[in-house]
């Protein structure tokens, strides 16, 4: 098992098949935040972009996003751009809901002492809900990035040619339980690593702004 991981199995080494799978998950993850915790603010925010965007999203939020593999290959090909797009579609919907349930629950006499000092729509923005919107905004952030782990595996189970989940899929093939093994741990390190990475960026954000503390 040790030539196989330092000498390559499933066409790759583990290293280049961690690599692959690092990138997959981190481009999924980021798009899925710059796109899901604006869309959450603004919902929670303003009524009528709630009254127009909540129902295409609650048809949208139940279905799984291993449902969507089917369209992503149809759409994109057996390619990196389908599995980026499943992993973005199961790290998506986290983000929206916590960034929105968030500004829903900060005080509202905040929001009323802000627009009674005149506060402009930017300031209202950085200095009331992003503080108060942050501790639940990292925390859709932590399952997102799990839904994000969680999907990859099996995105890449299919047309992968150098990926963890692909290893996986091969190792099954070959009846080789300890390389299974050592797919599985990698994935597990991998998304302990990376969720600390975001524990990291949390409290740096919550230090740039303190308010988010309370």
């Amino acid at each position: 098992m040790r030539q196989s991981v330092v000498s390559g199995y499933a066409g790759a080494t583990l290293a280049e098949h961690v690599w692959h799978s690092l990138r997959l998950v981190v481009v999924g993850f980021f798009c899925a935040a710059l796109a899901g915790i604006p869309l959450g603010l603004l919902m929670g925010y303003n009524r009528p972009a709630e009254a127009l965007i909540n129902p295409i999203f609650s048809l949208i939020r139940p279905i799984p996003p291993l449902a969507w593999i089917p369209l992503a290959i149809l759409w994109l090909g057996l390619g990196d751009a389908a599995k980026v797009l499943v992993i973005w579609l199961a790290a998506f919907v986290p983000s929206v809901i916590n960034a929105h349930t968030a500004v829903r629950g900060i005080d509202g006499a905040l929001f009323a002492a802000a627009r009674m000092l005149g506060a402009p729509r930017l300031r209202m923005v950085t200095e009331v809900i992003i503080p108060g919107a942050l501790p639940m905004i990292f925390t859709g952030l932590r399952l997102s990035l799990q839904a994000a782990w969680t999907t990859l595996v099996a995105a890449e189970l299919v047309g992968a040619l150098m990926e963890v989940g692909f290893v996986l899929n091969v190792a099954q093939q070959d009846i080789y339980p300890s390389m299974i093994l050592v797919g599985m741990v990698t994935v597990g390190v991998l998304g302990w690593l990376t969720t600390k990475g975001l524990v990291s960026v949390e409290r740096m954000a919550l230090a740039r702004w303190p308010q988010g503390r309370s």
